[in-house]
């Protein structure tokens, strides 16, 4: 695996594979890498395709309370993973490169940022938008692929690619889980003994409640059980909410792809889960 920093090198080895007539698939993450990332590298290699995956810890998507400075950075280990799992190049560029001097734009996507952790996070899509818009531009993918555990994430750069006429398709991979279930993070390493323990309450909450309501039980009353179950889990609950899979509106119609999306924090780690309802 090719380990690229600069963007001139990075032009220059897509231009070489494009020559040979591969596809380009990008893997966009922030390092810290565990197998719900190498799920995204094994969905994105294909015959004839060239996988491309980047780490860079976008400081723009991350309020000033949140844990930028304590957020994991394992550069090492990241790429023996990669190599591992079949990536053909690592693009790490530092925060120089992604923003230099003057940057001055921001990318803002309306609608399906709004709600949810775009109301508990002000500004984090924001972030999100401008930085895979640059790693769009710079790697210029056939395809680009992500975890499904950040739904509304997936939500917002497919809206995105679609109203900047973007030339790539966006792949959304189902999220990966350990064997009690809960999805796999970069953040669960904050997570103590009894905390990681405690975790599974927020998988098994959304399952109970996505099974309630496919039932046909009234939403209402099963939102208002599994967030009564997270605190007596001891949770405190962002938000648990049943929308429209698509455009992320709650109270959307039963005939519509519908996900239940939950956020909460255990002890200072915060979690978010989703899951498909029926």
């Amino acid at each position: 695996m090719l380990t690229v920093r600069d963007l001139a090198s990075l032009r220059e080895r897509l231009a070489a594979w494009r020559s040979e007539g591969a596809r380009i698939a990008l893997v966009p993450t922030m390092g810290a890498l565990h197998a719900g990332h190498i799920a995204l590298v094994d969905a994105a290699r294909r015959p004839g395709t060239r996988v491309v995956a980047s780490i860079f810890v976008n400081p723009r998507q991350f309020a000033p309370n949140e844990d930028l400075a304590r957020y994991p950075r394992r550069e090492a280990a990241d790429a023996r993973l990669l190599t591992e799992g079949g990536c053909d190049l690592l693009w790490m560029p530092d925060v120089e490169t992604m923003y230099p001097a003057g940057f001055a734009t921001t990318i803002a996507v309306g609608g399906v940022s709004e709600g949810l952790d775009g109301a508990a996070r002000p500004g984090h899509f924001d972030g999100v938008a401008t930085v895979v818009t640059k790693l769009l531009n710079q790697v210029r993918p056939d395809c680009a692929y992500f975890g499904e555990k950040d739904f509304q994430q997936l939500a917002v750069i497919r809206r995105l690619v679609t109203d900047l006429d973007m030339e790539v398709e966006i792949v959304g991979v189902p999220t990966q889980r350990d064997d009690d279930g809960l999805a796999l993070s970069s953040r669960n390493i904050y997570l103590d003994e009894a905390e990681r323990a405690g975790a599974v309450a927020l998988p098994r909450a959304l399952g109970i409640a996505a099974r309630a309501i496919a039932r046909g039980e009234e939403p209402a009353a099963v939102l208002g059980d599994a967030r009564a179950a997270l605190e007596g889990a001891g949770f405190e609950v962002d938000y648990v909410a049943l929308v429209d899979a698509e455009t992320l509106i709650p109270g959307p119609a039963a005939d519509r792809p519908r996900r239940l999306l939950a956020a909460a924090r255990l002890g200072a780690t915060r979690l978010i889960d989703n899951v498909a309802v029926g």
